[in-house]
Parts: C-alpha cells; structure tokens; sequence
C-alpha cells in the first residue's frame, strides 16, 4: 500500500518533518511518499495563501495520477485546501488532515479544542468544524499567533507555547481533548498528551491512518454524482 501525502505549499523542511510523522504511524508494508510543489506559497497562513496553492496541489494530484497512481492521499493542510477538487481527479480516498483529526477525536472525548496558528484563521477553522459535523462538541479555538513554521525557527518557544494554550483549553474551556491544528505541528502530541492527561490528536497521522484503514477496506471515491470527474472542457 502507498499513501501519497501532499504538503499543499512549497516547503521542504515542512514536507519531511510530515512524512517523519507519517512514516511513524503507518503499518509495516505501508509505503508514504511526500511531496510539496515547487511554486505556491512558502506556508499557508490565510484564504489568499490558500488559493493559490490549491492550484499547484491539484496539479500534483493530476501529476500523481498520470505517473504512478498511490492508494489512496492525503492533502498535509490543516485547511483541508482543494479536498473536494482532488476527490474528482480520483477514485482513490483522499483524506484532509482537518476532517480526520477532528473525526478522531469525537471517538474519543465528548469535548475538544483546537490549538492552530494566527487569529486570522478562526473563521475557516469554525467552517472546518462546522462541515465535520462537530460544532456542539468544540470547546475552544486556541490561536496564539504562531505561524506555520514556527516549530522550524524556534522549536523549544513554539512547543512552550503550545503547552501552554492546549493546558488553558483542558483547565478553562472544558477540553477533553486537544487536535493540533496545524501540520507544523506534527510529532508533539504524545509529550502532550502524558503532560495534560488528555488525547491529543496529531491531524497528520490521523489521516495518514485513516487513509491507510479506507484502502484496507476497499473503499474509493464514490463518482455517483458530487465526484464525478469534472465535465468536458476547454480550459484556457
């Protein structure tokens, strides 16, 4: 089994401390390839950043699929960018790591919070819960204004800023659980989760493993109607 992971903006360092994290979860015989395409912005920070990664995102998947088609993907953006674009391009489950992380975690706690990055992204993250089907569980958005390469520039500051906010959540806002709302913060969630005495769900491994039990199963894309490839063209 291969899981194609892509880190929708154009990183290096952020695309191998996810596949560290993938690689990490996923079982013997599973293969995870990463990649990030190589125009687009630097992090994705907002609705602007967002747009434009999302077209170079699509032309991995459609590059994916031409080449040597994985298993299954999973788009590495805590905004879950181009995920219902991608599922047209292929009969292979594609998985954000927003929807599985907060999927996960309502197995396993009847209340969470989110830790994410900038204020400016707690209108998209209510979406995000919103479509997930989980907005009477949420505690709480914890956003700190950390950026998305945080973890790369002053790793020890950005983790004592993340135990910190995530300790508020659990004591404050009632939090049973915390999802790490960003891949940069892939790999911190089990020191976490023993120092807070709750489930803290890493949204990378989450949906690698999620992607790695739909494949397992059997199960593709449905193209009855709301994924069917898109309809015929001409595109300028």
């Amino acid at each position: 089994m291969r899981i194609h992971v892509i880190n929708p903006n154009s990183s290096v360092d952020l695309t191998d401390a996810v596949a560290e994290a993938a690689r990490s979860v996923v079982s013997p015989g599973t293969t995870i390839t990463a990649v990030n395409p190589s125009k687009g912005p630097t992090v994705i920070e907002g609705s602007y950043d967002e747009v434009l990664a999302t077209y170079h995102l699509v032309e991995e998947v459609r590059r994916a699929e031409r080449e040597d088609r994985p298993d299954a993907y999973v788009i590495a953006c805590f905004g879950d960018p181009g995920l219902d674009a991608v599922r047209e391009l292929t009969d292979r489950p594609v998985v954000g790591i927003a929807e599985a992380a907060i999927q996960m975690t309502t197995f396993v706690a009847a209340s969470f919070s989110i830790v994410s990055i900038l204020p400016r992204v707690r209108k998209h993250l209510h979406e995000l819960v919103h479509r997930a089907g989980a907005t009477d569980r949420l505690a709480s958005l914890k956003l700190p204004d950390l950026g998305v390469l945080a973890f790369h520039e002053d790793e020890a500051a950005a983790f004592e800023t993340l135990r910190r906010v995530a300790g508020e959540a659990v004591r404050e806002d009632g939090a049973e659980s915390i999802v790490l709302g960003c891949a940069g913060m892939a790999g911190f969630a089990r020191q976490l989760s023993e120092e807070l005495g709750v489930p803290v769900i890493d949204a990378v491994e989450a949906a690698c493993r999620v992607a790695e039990s739909l494949v397992a199963l059997g199960y593709r894309t449905s193209k009855a109607n709301t994924y069917q490839a898109p309809t015929e063209k001409q595109y300028l």
